[in-house]
């Protein structure tokens, strides 16, 4: 692993909030003044690729980054914040429903958070 793949996969994995590719190119830059975005975008990518971490899309954001550990999200759909939440695994209930065809599941819940439910 490089070194720039090396940092972008440990602020990822310690980064308690989902981070954009603009995010964590500002906060490397911070100890690596050298570092380009395309660095960082091309590090990403090969992180997803490999499977050591994982993409967050979400309609009209942009991407953010996040652990491979198994979990799930909250969406607001007021301000788009994007917080992990464990419903439980649902894995073993995929595989016996959809036999060896399954892959893998990504449960994102859409809702209002609190401070949104308050301007309502």
């Amino acid at each position: 692993m490089t070194k720039y793949a090396k940092l972008i996969f440990e602020m990822v994995n310690q980064s308690k909030i989902h981070m954009t590719a603009e995010q964590i190119f500002l906060e490397l830059k911070k100890t690596e003044p050298k570092v380009v975005q395309a660095t960082v975008y091309n590090n990403l990518n090969a992180l997803c690729k490999k499977g050591l971490i994982q993409r967050l899309s979400l309609e009209g954001s942009p991407d953010r980054y996040d652990r491979i550990q198994r979990h799930d999200h909250l969406v607001c759909k007021g301000c788009g914040s994007l917080s992990d939440w464990g419903f439980g695994d649902f894995t073993e209930l995929f595989k016996k429903r959809l036999g060896e065809g399954f892959l893998s599941y990504d449960l994102k819940v859409f809702y209002l958070c609190p401070k949104c439910r308050e301007k309502t």
